[in-house]
């Protein structure tokens, strides 16, 4: 029996030409990047903050290259390219730029990318208005536990509930 397995795929392999053999790798790499990727965007691996104000923002992964901007910290990004040191990360303006990692902290904010956005003592529009933030106003993400809505923390210390829909990093 192990003979006959033996004699199948030594004759299913010299039936499959190389091109056969790179798509077949290139399905399997697929189906992982699709079962692992997705944990990640969920876990929230790909929202990062700037930790350290007056973060030079690059236009290339390297202290040599062009300064794009200076940016604050607690600026919520996206980060999209991770190189050797460096991370390339979009902000809320959908700009792109590199940044040292060493310049970036796993701690979560939004920025609110409305006019005015409400934030409420519960997840539901009926419950008390706590206050409300400015376009541009970063606060601190806490969680998300509830879809639609973000738990958020304002630096001077308020918290309560935002609709998704009205900042940016979630």
């Amino acid at each position: 029996m192990h003979k006959y397995l033996q004699n199948k795929r030594d004759r299913i392999l010299r039936l499959m030409d190389e091109s056969d053999i790179r798509d077949f790798v290139l399905g399997i790499s697929l189906i992982v990047m699709l079962v692992i990727w997705p944990h990640k965007s969920v876990a929230g691996i790909d929202f990062l903050s700037i930790a350290e104000n007056a973060t030079i923002m690059y236009d290339a992964p390297s202290v040599k290259s062009g300064k794009l901007f200076v940016a604050s910290s607690n600026l919520p990004v996206e980060a999209v390219v991770n190189v050797e040191g460096w991370a390339k990360v979009r902000d809320s303006s959908g700009g792109l730029a590199w940044v040292e990692k060493k310049a970036l902290s796993e701690q979560r904010f939004v920025i609110v990318t409305v006019p005015v956005a409400d934030i409420f003592q519960l997840a539901d529009e009926t419950s008390e208005l706590v206050f409300q933030a400015q376009k541009s106003v970063v606060m601190e993400w806490l969680n998300s536990d509830i879809p639609g809505w973000i738990k958020v923390r304002h630096r001077d210390g308020q918290s309560g509930y935002i609709k998704t829909n009205q900042v940016w990093g979630a």
